[in-house]
């Protein structure tokens, strides 16, 4: 089953055009606030009427503007999971897990209801009521009643991100289990960059209404192609350029000359570099290996940032040209050698950017 979406969608600060395709695996939407990432997943789902355009999923038409078909969301056999649950208070977790399944005869009901409650791991719960349950507890209900109906598509728009750090990891193992045994299509809208990696294949990326990104999830990492992909899948080191050769560039923002594994062609605007792909060594040979000072850490429980200058000693804490992030063992090893340290910015790991 293929689902095909091409529709537009005007908006107040933009027009929405998203044109795409999800097969098999998992496709997930990222995207800055706003840049109608939820948008896209409703008027899939329904809840919006798109200006123009067709969605159709399999042998079905779900939105053809020029045909005048728009199916109501009841009749798209489509599983929503919203970001805040959306679970009727007045009804049990059974009665909100059947709620779509009134066409079933009520023994029906109650074995499939069993059936999504075992997935989540949530046998015992029937009877409580959605106030007696913790965030993950309801989460893991809303994502059972997205299932319930056997839906062609399952739609999940940001659903971890009411929830602590613990419970976050332990429900996105539980749908990551969950969607192996289903055999519908899946969109997932997030804003955690490592989320979607962990769960999707392919990504799409959003900007201000527009696809910027669009394929397979190492590519798009990897080879993001322009400035705007490359922040909104969390480059830290950014600089404009000038081309010195084909395979050379000074990178303005960082005062260094760079060579590099692929030709820098005349649309390459800036050139960026992930903070966990720079390297330190004592190889001063190595090529785009450069003296560097330490400006600034921060500290995370398993990682430090450090920002660096590089070539001369910095004045102040903000004055730094890159940051990189190291595990706490390779902090160790580094933080008491003598300044200056010595920075590599791997010509393979460089990424050349387009406007």
């Amino acid at each position: 089953m293929t689902l095909i979406v091409d529709i537009q969608k005007r908006l107040p600060h933009y027009t929405l055009n998203a044109a795409f395709t999800v097969e098999r695996e998992p496709l997930g939407i990222i995207g800055s606030s706003g840049s109608g990432k939820s948008m896209t997943l409703r008027c899939i789902a329904g809840i919006e009427t798109p200006t123009k355009g067709t969605i159709v999923l399999g042998d079905r038409i779900l939105f053809d503007s020029r045909k005048g078909i728009n199916l109501p969301t009841r009749d798209r056999l489509v599983g929503f999971l919203f970001q805040n649950y959306a679970l009727f208070p007045h009804l049990s977790v059974a009665e909100n897990i059947a709620y779509g399944l009134k066409g079933l005869s009520k023994i029906a009901q109650s074995r499939q209801v069993s059936t999504q409650l075992e997935k989540v791991q949530l046998l015992g719960f029937e009877q409580r009521y959605p106030h007696q349950l913790s965030g993950g507890q309801q989460q893991r209900v809303a994502l059972a009643r997205a299932l319930a109906t056997n839906p062609e598509l399952l739609l999940l728009d940001e659903p971890f991100s009411a929830l602590d750090p613990h419970l976050r990891s332990e429900l996105e193992k539980q749908l990551i289990k969950t969607l192996s045994d289903y055999h519908g299509l899946t969109l997932f809208v997030t804003h955690n960059l490592e989320e979607a990696y962990r769960i999707c294949q392919k990504l799409l990326v959003l900007s201000a209404g527009k696809i910027v990104g669009y394929g397979e999830k190492q590519s798009i990492f990897t080879r993001p192609g322009t400035l705007t992909v490359a922040q909104l899948t969390g480059c830290k080191n950014i600089s404009p350029i000038q081309k010195i050769t084909s395979y050379a560039l000074k990178a303005l923002d960082w005062n260094c000359t760079l060579t590099t594994s692929e030709p820098v062609s005349d649309t390459a605007a800036y050139v960026g570099i992930r903070a966990h792909q720079l390297t330190f060594s004592n190889n001063t040979n190595r090529e785009n290996t450069f003296p560097c000072w330490l400006a600034w850490t921060s500290e995370t429980p398993h990682r430090m940032t450090i920002f660096i200058k590089l070539n001369t000693p910095p004045k102040n804490s903000e004055d730094y040209h890159l940051q990189a992030e190291v595990f706490k063992e390779k902090w160790k090893q580094l933080e008491h050698r003598q300044f200056p340290w010595f920075v590599c910015l791997d010509s393979w790991k460089l990424l050349l950017l387009n406007h």
